[in-house]
């Protein structure tokens, strides 16, 4: 039998190279606390990047609290750490021991914000939530990545729990969290990425939200989470 890898492999994205940058350049004072940062444009020409995925590296940034953004000013180093520093991995991918947890943590949040969703939600979440189901099917018809439109879709359910301190966690954690969604695009390889089942656990979940089953919702939530894992080869413990 073979031997299960013991690193999910994963090429850096653009945004995630940028990021990394910009935090040594903060933390060697080349960006220094209370200062700002070149503007979108000046650090998307200086990187040979695009301007979206700019803004992707400094959300990041921003999810870690080591800046801050004002409106109509642009970003600032942060004098000190406003948030905890969650982020799960860095480089090419996660230890599966690792990754076994960040799921376990999955299961927990997503579970409890499926469940006050079905109770909570209004017309305007489930139109919401559909429409990026209906991305993710397009992503899947056309072969190309829905990952994005899978974020949309947690943050959309966890608004319609109608508590903004849910939804700003999701935000916040989902930062992270998605990398462990990617994952379901794309595997270690494309053959190990089954979007087809993940989009039915999806869909299984909409409907539960939609019919205001929160029992249906929570179990459909780890469900989807289970069978995610599973098809990344990890099996998560029964007594989450």
């Amino acid at each position: 039998m073979a031997t299960a890898p013991s690193r999910i492999a994963r090429p850096l994205r653009l945004s995630e190279e940028l990021s990394a940058e910009l935090q040594r350049r903060i933390a060697s004072g080349d960006l220094p606390p209370g200062g700002r940062l070149p503007t979108e444009k000046a650090l998307g020409d200086a990187f040979g990047v695009s301007r979206a995925v700019v803004r992707e590296a400094i959300a990041r940034l921003k999810a870690d609290g080591l800046i801050e953004t004002r409106q109509g000013s642009g970003a600032w180093v942060m004098d000190a750490p406003k948030a905890i520093n969650l982020r799960f991995w860095q480089g090419a991918g996660p230890e599966l021991g690792e990754l076994r947890e960040i799921f376990e943590l999955r299961v927990m949040v997503e579970g409890a914000v499926a469940a006050l969703a079905a109770q909570r939600r209004r017309v305007t979440d489930l139109r919401a939530m559909t429409r990026h189901l209906d991305a993710m099917d397009a992503a899947i018809a056309n072969g190309t990545d829905g990952a994005e439109a899978d974020d949309d879709f947690h943050i959309a359910m966890a608004r319609a729990t109608r508590n903004s301190y849910v939804g700003r966690l999701v935000e916040f954690l989902g930062r992270h969290f998605s990398d462990s969604r990617k994952l379901a695009w794309h595997g270690t390889r494309r053959l190990l990425a089954h979007p087809e089942e993940a989009q039915r656990e999806h869909r299984a979940l909409f409907d539960a939200i939609s019919h205001s089953d929160a029992d249906a919702a929570r179990r459909c939530a780890r469900e989807h989470l289970r069978g995610t894992a599973a098809r990344l080869g990890i099996k998560l413990a029964m007594d989450l």
